[in-house]
């Protein structure tokens, strides 16, 4: 699972709908409708918020939001109805990792969008989140110990 801290506008159309697939399995989790995926360590920092559901909802409108700019047609019914209009959180750091690891996956997945994010300097947050200082999060795979 990857719910992405970086803005959904960077992704290619294969990375926005596996973006979608999984917040959705994300908010599937966070209700407690699944078995699968509890203890995932992305989830933390939405369980960690008041409204879990209400977060995971809100990063889902943001990800649709950007489906729409782009045409394509995300089920909104799929989006539980909670509300969390707060920010988490999320480390500069954390940030740039996703962006060289998107980065290089659009190396091979589709050379041409990497190339439209050639121009970007500094990376932006999904809208859920706001960076600040800080090195990779802990619950990143690449972090090390």
């Amino acid at each position: 699972m990857r719910l992405w801290s970086l803005h959904p506008k960077y992704l290619d159309r294969r990375g926005l709908v596996a973006l979608w697939r999984e917040g959705l399995l994300a908010q599937a989790v966070l209700r407690g409708d699944t078995t699968g995926y509890v203890h995932h360590p992305q989830l933390d920092r939405f369980r960690e918020r008041p409204s879990p559901a209400g977060l995971i909802a809100e990063y889902l409108r943001a990800v649709h939001a950007e489906s729409v700019a782009r045409g394509y047609n995300f089920d909104a019914g799929k989006i539980g109805r909670a509300r969390d209009r707060g920010r988490v959180a999320v480390t500069r750091g954390q940030v740039q990792f996703e962006w060289d690891h998107l980065v290089a996956k659009l190396e091979r997945r589709d050379p041409g969008w990497r190339l439209l994010l050639e121009r970007v300097k500094r990376p932006g947050a999904h809208p859920v989140f706001r960076i600040v200082p800080g090195a990779i999060a802990r619950w990143e795979k690449g972090a090390g110990p």
